[in-house]
């Protein structure tokens, strides 16, 4: 690994002593120890943790190894170094003895004592700040928007004032991959690609999450979504990290149709990414109050009977599935008020009746409604659906 090392931001200056005496001068020499290897960490969100490896000339006594890193942005708390193992003909026991910080330098001194004149090779290891990494990925879904291909990219910014020939990179996920790094240099690479991932594109209101498109109206807003598990083949080895996704579309005319960006969150394996495509404005959901009526139990607690109505219309020309999401608490509040109780409830007569068990919870309900495509007249099918709740022993 051919490296011409900075003389100052990140120098390694050998002293050499040959009597005790000698030890006490420092003499930084003019020609450098070339790195023969460099590793960068950067799976720590702010920081990265550097490993240099160069081969050092060392006599018989005590010799002073001095490391200057002026504007060079390491934390000097974290500098340790190791002797690995001698590289000359001759074998070589080399050890560390102390270290010293000079007044008024940016730099530190490890004094080495060495049974025989030759050569080692020795690991700095330090934190280092200025590094920056950002993910981000790019989502083509098929034609019929069933499986798409999902790459994943790395872009490393280098504000640390150093600069690195060559270096091999991790950042917690997917393969070490060695890339040079210059000066406030920016470089961007191909970290993996994961092809025909099943995808689910999904239809969904929630007035909790998404709210209102129109409140006078009490029609609901029904975003879009791509939802993907990282799981199975060839997702779900490791988790994906946050980033920006920009995702498009095949369509079917051999390009790729953008559809719009979103931020990806942090994805562990076995957990589902979902993709914010925009709003379906042709999916029509008006959600009203149809009844609520109070019977008293006995003294102040009461019992509410409550019947949610949804009027829905799919406008598409193909059929597809609304999710329609409800957060008992938040009608218990919305309609009775928070009294600080959790609600105790239980689910009526409705035509939803039958939550999905796997994304319900004590309070969050999530139905699966069918909705045929429209007529050809271009007309849509209205769907009423209503959801009945009791609320038990309320104040």
């Amino acid at each position: 690994m051919n490296q011409t090392p900075l003389l100052y931001p990140l120098g390694m200056l050998l002293l050499l002593g040959i009597a005790p005496a000698d030890v006490l001068a420092r003499i930084k020499l003019t020609t450098l120890p070339v790195r023969e290897r460099v590793e960068i960490q950067l799976d720590h969100p702010q920081i990265a943790l550097v490993e240099e490896e160069r081969i050092v000339p060392l006599v018989k006594g005590v010799n002073q190894v001095d490391f200057s890193w002026v504007n060079t942005r390491i934390d000097p708390d974290t500098l340790v170094l190791r002797i690995l193992s001698s590289t000359g003909e001759q074998p070589l026991d080399a050890k560390v003895l102390s270290v010293s910080y000079p007044p008024n330098e940016t730099a530190l001194v490890w004094s080495v004592a060495a049974n025989a004149s030759g050569t080692a090779r020795m690991r700095i290891s330090y934190v280092l700040e200025g590094l920056s990494k950002e993910f981000h990925y790019r989502a083509v879904a098929d034609h019929d928007e069933k499986t798409l291909d999902l790459a994943q990219y790395l872009r490393i910014g280098n504000a640390a004032n150093e600069a690195y020939d060559a270096a091999q990179f991790w950042v917690g996920v997917g393969k070490r991959f060695e890339k040079s790094l210059g000066l406030n240099e920016t470089k961007e690479v191909q970290l993996d690609r994961f092809t025909t991932v099943p995808v689910r594109k999904t239809y969904t209101c929630d007035p909790v999450k998404f709210g209102y498109l129109d409140r006078a109206q009490d029609k609901l807003k029904v975003p879009m979504h791509y939802v993907i598990k990282n799981a199975g083949n060839p997702l779900g080895r490791e988790a994906l990290p946050e980033g920006k996704v920009r995702i498009f579309q095949d369509d079917g005319q051999g390009g790729d149709a953008f559809l719009g960006e979103d931020r990806a969150t942090f994805t562990p394996p076995d957990d589902k990414l979902e993709l914010y495509l925009g709003l379906a404005r042709d999916i029509e959901v008006r959600r009203t109050v149809e009844r609520n009526e109070r019977q008293r139990i006995a003294g102040d607690l009461y019992r509410y009977d409550i019947t949610l109505k949804y009027e829905i219309e799919n406008f598409k020309d193909k059929p597809v599935t609304l999710d329609i999401v409800e957060n008992v608490r938040q009608i218990r509040d919305a309609l009775r008020g928070d009294n600080g109780r959790d609600p105790e409830w239980t689910l009526g007569d409705g035509t939803l009746r039958q939550p999905d068990p796997e994304q319900s919870d004590a309070d969050k309900l999530l139905f699966h409604v069918d909705l045929p495509a429209r007529a050809t007249d271009d007309s849509a099918q209205k769907q009423i659906h209503t959801l009945r709740l009791t609320l038990n022993n309320e104040w």
